[in-house]
């Protein structure tokens, strides 16, 4: 891979000669602006405001635009002539755990290579102490004109660079979240735990550009003059919810539906038959309605009358000793009253 920058590594009193080379690449499709009517490129040429006449690029400088329109010369020289001590080093200041370091100051990143036998060595021991640290260095580095921020992290056995954005270009999320009170319910929750277990985890390196190879593929179906590939359209999607739970509860089901057409085996468990509980027979359980709802028909009816009769005999008995007891009392009161 070709450097685009050399320099070294200032790790306190130790320097570390290295070269930079891009760790990314952009594979979007470009194309050119043309003529509709004869097919001809349109192309920009660069002219002078004042007389009108093309610029050639050896004739063009730079300058600073002021706040009343003017223009302030900028040459090479005095862009030369500024103290910048990391024009050709990139200078650790600090090592810190890699969660303190907000993806959103994240930009381009770089793989930085050891120039040479004597920089292995101490590339070495720096990417060592990386590792054991788990930590990231922070260092400050100058490239096109401009001082920059990085982060410098192990990759398999490579140090990479991250660009990082200062912190004051990091603008602050003012009036993006929604501003009316919102409140999820537990259940609402609930499925969308479900819905990402159930689209777990997946492997980057099998996710790619559906629609560059579309494009790719339309691209040389016309310059073979045969007709354009038609592909399914996509389905749309952004429409209101109306009712978020059945979403979700839908998200859900697709997942699953997902998952299981894109397993290679599927296996089907027979699961054994449920035994079912023996059901009484509808005369026996009438019957014991019948006794339920009346309790004294039957055996207990006939104890009920013997109860009753018992009781009545018990009566006249009493009734009779009470009556010789009385006859008995009077006649010996008249006995005693002749004496």
């Amino acid at each position: 891979m070709r450097s685009i920058w050399n320099g070294a590594i200032s790790f306190g009193l130790v320097s570390i000669p290295i070269k930079l080379v891009n760790a990314t690449e952009n594979h979007s499709i470009s194309f050119r602006q043309i003529h509709k009517t004869d097919g001809g490129r349109i192309r920009y040429r660069k002219v002078c405001e004042l007389d009108g006449e093309e610029v050639s690029t050896p004739e063009i400088g730079k300058a600073y635009e002021d706040g009343d329109g003017s223009m302030i010369p900028i040459t090479d020289d005095d862009l030369a002539a500024l103290p910048l001590p990391t024009a050709k080093t990139i200078e650790i200041v600090a090592f810190v755990p890699a969660d303190s370091i907000d993806p959103l100051q994240m930009d381009t990143a770089y793989y930085l290579s050891a120039a040479g036998v004597p920089a292995a060595k101490p590339y070495t021991l720096l990417r060592e102490a990386l590792k054991r640290s788990r930590k990231v260095a922070v260092a400050k580095f100058a490239l096109r004109g401009r001082e920059r921020l990085g982060m410098l992290r192990v990759v398999d056995d490579v140090i990479a660079m991250h660009g990082l954005l200062w912190p004051d270009e990091i603008r602050a999320p003012e009036g993006v979240a929604p501003e009316t009170d919102v409140t999820v319910r537990e259940a609402e929750l609930d499925l969308a735990d479900a819905l990402m277990d159930t689209l777990g985890s997946v492997d980057l390196g099998s996710l790619h550009d559906d629609y560059r190879e579309a494009v790719e593929e339309m691209i040389a179906a016309k310059a073979e003059g045969g007709p354009v590939p038609e592909r399914e359209p996509a389905a749309g999607g952004g429409g209101k919810v109306l009712d978020l739970m059945a979403a979700l509860e839908n998200s859900v089901r697709a997942a699953k539906e997902g998952r299981a057409e894109g397993d290679e085996v599927a296996e089907v468990t027979q699961l054994p038959a449920k035994k079912t509980a023996k059901r009484a027979p509808a005369k026996k359980t009438a019957a014991a309605k019948k006794t339920a709802s009346e309790p004294e028909s039957g055996t207990a009816a006939k104890t009920t009358s013997k109860t009753a009769k018992t009781s009545k005999t018990a009566a006249k008995s009493a009734k009779k000793t009470a009556s010789k007891t009385a006859s008995k009392t009077a006649s010996g009161a008249r006995k005693r009253a002749s004496a």
